[in-house]
């Protein structure tokens, strides 16, 4: 339980928490190790978990029509995907593949929703992290949409 919690503690959608929240996090998280390749989820598919990057890195993509497959991010350890499933009942908005071999933690959205209601604390705690995680990812997309308007591939 220790060294999950220490992996937890690395993760930026925990930054702030206490070892006794990242205890309750670690109950309701398994690991999964993936190898180059693997898709982890698809666009489409229902969102019923979170993935915590512990090693190595996935690629969020989404298909174009004519173009191939369009990398939105390439994630790394301690970063987090999969978070809007913990938001909404919507389908997953883009494809998830792992770049490089990975270990991730991954926790099904039925324990964290549980969780966070009995730990109205911890819910409070996770959800403005969520929040500012958010907005940082509207910030690069907003600089990305820029910077292709101004190079004229948008």
């Amino acid at each position: 339980m220790v060294d999950r919690v220490e992996q937890l503690a690395g993760i930026e959608l925990l930054n702030g928490l206490k070892p006794p929240a990242l205890e309750l996090i670690a109950k309701v998280a398994s690991e999964e190790t993936h190898a180059v390749g693997t898709r982890i989820f698809r666009q489409g598919d229902t969102g019923d978990k979170l993935y915590l990057i512990l090693e190595g890195r996935v690629r969020i993509s989404r298909e174009v029509p004519g173009m191939g497959e369009e990398a939105l991010a390439v994630l790394g350890p301690g970063e987090v995907f999969g978070e809007m499933a913990l938001l909404d009942e919507s389908s997953r908005s883009a494809d998830a593949r792992v770049h490089e071999r990975c270990r991730l933690l991954a926790i099904p959205k039925d324990g964290f929703d549980d969780l966070l209601f009995l730990h109205k604390d911890l819910a409070y705690e996770v959800l403005w992290n969520v929040v500012r995680l958010l907005v940082l990812r509207l910030r690069e997309t907003n600089d990305k949409l820029t910077f292709l308007s101004v190079s004229s591939k948008f």
